[in-house]
């Protein structure tokens, strides 16, 4: 009998049904908190029992069918550091927890809290530049972008390790751009800084590698946003963290982009390209798709100069509301005369529930009712290489 008694208890205690504090937080710290805590984008907080309870049905349903976290890259192509997909372990463990009715379990069972820096997902920036003034938000209307100056008083050339934009306002604010405009520059941007949208994160950078802000350079803040009834103030702003020594690489953003498209009313598969062709040795860093409400499918490929060609990334079911950026694992190396090509596609068709008018041909614009086809990409080169050398040819400048 004690030895029967003795298989129930190690069946029993091998069963046993997942707790919140043992088995579901440390889940919860290592793939959800980023965004699912105080502060944060993220509706509601993953942090405490008290907090997550009232939600575990739609946690569990959410990661079930991978909704969360968000992920839209094919795995048949290209492998990406900043994958968040949860283990299958993972995904089983939240679902046995709700299935067994969420019990809490012991506190002391769970980790310690992390320690997060209040108001940024980089640490605490070694530089935070704020718009010298607000920026004021009317109650209706559709809004053009705004662009707004910032001097970073740099008075040596600097390198940025990290950087990440903080919208003052999240409920209005669509997006923000943070470009860097050299000393002299006319353009209302320049080179790609940092920026915030649906889902976006902090951009990883390698080791090694960092962004160049020139002495004497302005940031400019490209401010897209949308009204809802209430007026409102904004104040974004951007913290850096610098690196500590020079790097070996330079990294720079680029876009495969087509402005001159035209999407027929009621098409439900527009196909759109663009291309891009590299006049120096690169190493890709990041891919960022980017189209608007009527986007279905995005493909980044490289052709090699030896006419091989290799699909970088494919996002067969594209989401306007994830702008997901997505970091290489390994060093892909670009030769000199590689082009990037970019193939989208659209639904302007009545089967989508997002397009806002179907009976109208759609072109590039703006506003999200319009379209945009842009590939961007990120590159990391040697430090005195800039975007004019990569993108014309040698003996043409």
């Amino acid at each position: 009998m004690r030895f029967l008694a003795a298989i129930f208890a190690i069946h029993a205690g091998a069963s046993a049904a997942p707790t919140f504090y043992a088995d579901v937080l440390p889940l919860f710290q290592a793939h959800c908190q980023t965004c699912h805590r105080a502060g944060e984008a993220a509706p509601m907080a993953l942090t405490d029992y008290a907090a997550v309870r009232p939600w575990a049905k739609s946690i569990r349903q959410a990661v079930v069918s991978r909704a969360m976290p968000p992920w839209f890259a094919d795995p048949r192509f290209g492998h990406f550091s900043n994958d968040p997909r949860l283990p299958d372990a993972a995904i089983q463990t939240i679902r046995d927890w709700v299935d067994a009715g969420s019990p809490e379990g012991d506190p002391g069972d769970g980790p310690k809290p992390v320690s997060w820096t209040e108001g940024w997902r980089i640490g605490k920036p070694d530089v935070v530049i704020a718009m010298p003034r607000e920026a004021e938000i009317p109650a209706s209307g559709t809004l053009g972008y705004q662009y707004v100056l910032a001097p970073t008083h740099f008075t040596e050339d600097t390198w940025v390790r990290l950087a990440e934009v903080r919208p003052g306002d999240r409920v209005h604010a669509h997006h923000i751009v943070v470009s860097i405009r050299e000393p002299g520059s006319a353009d209302p941007q320049g080179e790609f800084l940092a920026g915030y949208g649906p889902g976006s994160v902090p951009e990883l950078l390698g080791e090694g590698q960092a962004k160049l802000i020139k002495a004497g350079s302005d940031l400019v803040f490209q401010l897209h946003y949308t009204t809802n009834g209430s007026p409102a103030r904004d104040r974004s702003r951007i913290g850096l963290i610098l690196a500590r020594e020079k790097p070996r690489q330079r990294v720079v953003m680029l876009a495969a982009a087509n402005t001159r498209f035209s999407i027929r009313a009621g098409d439900p598969d527009a196909q759109v390209e663009a291309r891009l062709t590299l006049h120096r040795d690169a190493t890709l860093v990041s891919l960022l798709p980017h189209m608007h409400w009527r986007g279905k499918s995005f493909e980044f490929r490289a052709v090699y100069p030896d006419g091989r060609k290799e699909t970088l990334l494919a996002v067969p079911q594209y989401d306007y509301d994830w702008q997901l950026s997505y970091y290489m694992e390994k060093p892909q190396f670009l030769p000199a005369g590689t082009v990037i090509e970019c193939t989208a596609h659209f639904d302007n068709s009545r089967n989508n529930p997002r397009n806002p008018d179907p009976s109208k041909d759609v072109h590039f614009g703006a506003q999200s009712w319009d379209e945009m086809m842009i590939g961007y990409f990120e590159v990391a080169v040697e430090p005195r290489v800039g975007i004019r050398e990569l993108l014309v040819a040698p003996g043409s400048w």
